[in-house]
């Protein structure tokens, strides 16, 4: 799990830095895209479209515990497959907005949730230097403690339902989700508790994938097995606690489940865009991994 400990010391490395290793990375057109879709959070209710094609909304969303409130994006036009993308630590925030309007680029309609909505509406931090600066990880301790298996499985049929809801998604193909860090056991949870309609998860340098408990999410993989996996680890979480990812293994293959399990060279928080690990090529070797998953399994 993301901590004090598992993220770099230097805090050089900001949301400035980041953003603009991020748009010169991604090649010719995918770059302007991310960058253009810069828009900030619009009104509840509001489509906005954005220079690159895309409409993009702050919505609200019934779930058995309150309204919880999320940003979606997708193409202009047409139908497309769903995706959830369930945050880090430092929750619902421009980086991930940025990660979504990138996906929603290649054809999905991307759902990103406050994934601390019980406690806390909107974005708390404006990126990941801001949220160690303000004390972050004690901060939201609290409002990540609630955030339980059964927690997590709730949001997720809430906002599968919804999402089925919605005109630019298309019903007829299943719904992927991804996460990262505390997010990625979500990916698990939300396929266990939707088992018809998520397809495929995705989980980036997530935390607490193999524990002792029956919730474990290695334990989970059984239930679902029309779902395909990606289990992206970090160098620094597998050196930590190297028998996880054979754990993992051993759990999908006596499932007969599909998942690809392996280790990345960068360190926690690699994938995301205003992490001091943000690591770009090995972002771009998870990008396009995710991209087959969804293509193989959505």
């Amino acid at each position: 799990m993301c901590d004090e400990t598992t993220l770099p010391e230097d805090g050089n490395t900001g949301w400035q830095l980041t953003r603009r290793q991020f748009g010169a990375g991604l090649g010719a057109g995918t770059g302007a895209l991310a960058l253009a879709g810069c828009t900030g959070m619009v009104s509840e209710g509001e489509d906005a479209p954005t220079a690159s094609g895309l409409v993009e909304n702050t919505v609200v969303i019934d779930t058995p515990d309150g309204d919880a409130d999320a940003f979606f994006v997708h193409p202009s036009s047409g139908k497309h497959p769903a995706v959830i993308l369930w945050p880090d630590i430092a929750g619902l925030r421009e980086a991930k907005r940025m990660m979504a309007r990138r996906l929603a680029g290649e054809g999905y309609a991307v759902l990103v949730v406050n994934p601390y909505y019980r406690d806390v509406s909107g974005e708390q931090f404006e990126d990941f230097p801001a949220f160690r600066a303000a004390g972050g990880f004690q901060k939201v301790g609290p409002w990540r403690d609630r955030l339980s298996s059964y927690a997590v499985m709730r949001d997720a049929t809430a906002l599968a339902q919804w999402l089925d809801g919605q005109e630019a998604v298309d019903t007829a193909r299943g719904i992927g989700n991804q996460g990262y860090c505390m997010g990625g056991p979500f990916t698990v949870y939300s396929a266990h508790a939707v088992p018809a309609r998520i397809k495929a998860a995705a989980s980036f340098h997530g935390g607490g994938l193999v524990r002792e408990d029956d919730q474990s999410p290695h334990r989970l993989l059984a239930e679902t097995p029309d779902t395909g996996y990606l289990f992206a680890i970090a160098k620094n979480d597998d050196e930590k606690a190297p028998g996880d990812k054979g754990a993992l293994r051993e759990a999908a293959d006596a499932a007969g489940v599909a998942a690809e399990v392996e280790v990345y060279a960068g360190d926690h928080g690699w994938c995301v865009l205003d992490s001091p690990a943000y690591d770009k090529d090995a972002a771009e070797r998870a990008w396009g991994r995710l991209l087959a998953l969804y293509s193989a399994n959505l």
